[in-house]
């Protein structure tokens, strides 16, 4: 089976850690020819198909880890209507801004013409990462999402210690902690708030961060049995492996496995083949649909198969 993968460059790659050649590598070894192309490659022209305009066919060379050796070969290029593929596999990382929309409006046209889109286009739209946990308040710590700067003075006097956050931002970028003297928080909501142009999240800070952001991984609706607790190094507060926090596979806890058994037939129904949960503390702070990550390390410390899995539920919804 063809699968086309809707990526960021894939010079851009590292291997040793990224998800996406994680999926490509488990595909391959299951007889699956891997296709790429990028988001600005897509192309819908009146009365034709959504096609690749510039689709890559890859052979994968054996290369892993650091080795500085090519990873892939390119054995052919052309057109591909993404109708045409066995499936196309959405794996652009945010931000999510207006030409991933875009995008997720080309890919939506493309089903209706045929194709099967992972995560499916309307899922990504209808789950904005950060906000998507307001649907879910029973697991979540108190939250407040703005653009009023007053609102966000009221809610640090109730809370005393909070975390600031653009709604937007990925590997922990633009985060910032107010704490009960309200130190800077004029200047960090100028910053971020843009004088009421830009909607802001705000949420409690949850102490047990110092043990983890751990990212739980949902493949079909259902929770591969490790965690990755993304643990922040020295003065940080962001456990982000981006900035620098240290990744820590672990079993899920009680906890976890309630959040992720709660949210996980609810997200798949809706089309979100993976999606990766954020928990700190017990409470739920992303749901991740856009190209959730942490499979290597999980699988490098663990030994659980995590793209394998994927890929086999890949397989089984394409049959259904």
């Amino acid at each position: 089976m063809d699968l086309l993968f809707v990526a960021d460059p894939i010079e851009s790659f590292k291997i040793y850690k990224d998800s996406t050649f994680a999926m490509m590598r488990a595909a391959a070894r299951r007889g699956h020819r891997l296709q790429v192309c990028e988001p600005q490659d897509l192309v819908w022209k009146h009365g034709a198909r959504v096609v690749a305009r510039r689709a890559r066919t890859l052979v994968l060379t054996g290369v892993e880890g650091h080795d500085e050796a090519p990873w892939y070969e390119v054995v052919a290029e052309q057109e591909l209507a993404l109708a045409d593929a066995g499936a196309v596999l959405m794996r652009k990382d945010p931000p999510f801004d207006s030409e991933y929309t875009y995008t997720t409006h080309l890919l939506q046209q493309a089903e209706r013409e045929g194709a099967r889109v992972f995560n499916r286009p309307q899922a990504l739209r209808d789950h904005p990462e950060k906000l998507a946990i307001l649907e879910f308040p029973q697991f979540t710590a108190p939250t407040l999402v703005t653009r009023d700067a007053d609102a966000i003075r009221a809610f640090h006097a109730e809370q005393g210690d909070i975390i600031l956050k653009p709604l937007d931002g990925m590997g922990g970028m633009g985060i910032f902690r107010v704490g009960p003297d309200g130190l800077n928080l004029g200047s960090i909501i100028e910053t971020l708030n843009q004088h009421g142009a830009t909607t802001v999240m705000v949420q409690r800070y949850l102490p047990e961060i110092v043990q983890g952001d751990k990212r739980i991984l949902l493949i079909g609706g259902v929770p591969v049995p490790y965690c990755l607790a993304r643990i922040p190094q020295g003065s940080e507060i962001r456990g982000n492996l981006a900035a620098g926090g240290k990744g820590v596979a672990q079993p899920l806890s009680a906890r976890d496995r309630e959040i992720a058994e709660a949210l996980g037939p609810i997200l798949a129904a809706r089309g979100l083949l993976l999606v990766g949960l954020d928990v700190i503390g017990g409470c739920l702070t992303e749901i991740n649909v856009t190209s959730p990550t942490c499979f290597q390390e999980i699988t490098d410390q663990t030994g659980f198969d995590v793209a394998g899995r994927y890929i086999e539920a890949l397989e089984a919804a394409l049959q259904s």
